[in-house]
């Protein structure tokens, strides 16, 4: 088996996964449009547009995977961005043979009632989860047509090294580590996943080497839900600190926002999940491999030290 991954993007998760394969032993390398060095032993970037499934293929060819870790930040932008992205990052994979693994999240479910699992429908009213449902769609008729073969992980909101202000925890942990009071979106009293970015780049390694788990997607091993303020009092307690007052922003203020700041209203359309339980359910993938989540108590050191870093 070939020995050569190559991981798109390097945010938190392309860190992560190209870190857990060059550890292995597996020759990594990183696209992004830059080619920055991330600092990773052993690992080399590529400055190219992945968009451009010509130049994507000449890196891929030979891999045994093609890790889409790519997250492109602004939500205004993803209906230009994504498409061309994913349609060069499937037509890769064909070309190559080199296994597709996906970086997903939890938006194609859509507003839920109960914890989210594998088997639930994508059922997306926003359309960046409409659109992230049509990307896996699109990967699993390939799959299925025997075109290619993938597989798709998906995560609740990050917690851990290296997510910043992009993290709903870590974009206030600043300000709370001063002792300041805070203010987070939504509701801070309901119970809500939050997923190890580490644990999110293992379970795509482990999913992208087992055949026997393609053409499906899998929810990364999480910890028991928490609430808001209780995710940052017990980061805070990592850190030596004492709990801050947790103020909550009305979704329908938001919403108000959003009417004249784009990027809000993209913020304010996901709103339900900071209004009600938003919790995943893992058992499916803890019972296919064997492993669950990196211990809270260890997830909350790796927040405080990653910021830090």
């Amino acid at each position: 088996m070939s020995r050569h991954h190559v991981v798109v993007g390097a945010g938190p998760v392309g860190r992560h996964t190209a870190a857990l394969l060059s550890e292995r032993g597996d020759e990594v390398v990183v696209v992004t449009r830059s080619g920055r060095d991330t600092g990773l032993p052993g690992v080399r970037h590529v400055g190219l547009d992945a968009a451009d499934a010509d130049a994507l293929t000449a890196v891929t060819d030979g891999a045994a995977a093609l890790h889409n870790c790519a997250n492109p930040g602004d939500y205004t932008q993803w209906e230009r961005v994504w498409p061309p992205l994913a349609s060069s990052l499937l037509t890769t994979a064909e070309r190559t043979g080199a296994v597709y693994a996906i970086t997903g999240n939890l938006y194609p479910y859509g507003p839920v009632d109960g914890p989210m699992h594998a088997d639930l429908p994508d059922a997306a009213t926003d359309h960046k989860g409409v659109l992230r449902a049509r990307m896996w769609a699109d990967a699993l008729a390939a799959h299925e047509d025997g075109r290619i073969r993938t597989v798709e992980v998906r995560g609740s909101d990050y917690v851990g090294p290296g997510i910043g202000a992009n993290g709903h925890v870590t974009r206030v942990l600043p300000t709370a580590l001063r002792g300041k009071p805070v203010t987070v979106l939504g509701r801070s009293d309901q119970p809500h996943s939050y997923t190890d970015v580490g644990d999110v780049a293992r379970l795509l390694v482990a999913a992208a080497d087992d055949e026997r788990s393609h053409g499906r997607t899998w929810i990364v091993p999480t910890n028991a839900p928490r609430t808001q303020e209780q995710v940052l009092t017990d980061v805070l307690r990592a850190a030596g600190r004492p709990a801050v007052r947790v103020r909550s922003l009305p979704m329908g203020l938001l919403r108000t926002v959003g009417t004249v700041v784009p990027f809000m209203r993209e913020v304010a359309q996901l709103g339900y999940q900071w209004s009600a339980p938003y919790v995943v359910d893992d058992a499916a993938t803890r019972a296919h491999f064997g492993f669950g989540p990196t211990p809270w108590d260890e997830v909350c050191r790796r927040t405080v030290d990653g910021l830090a870093a």
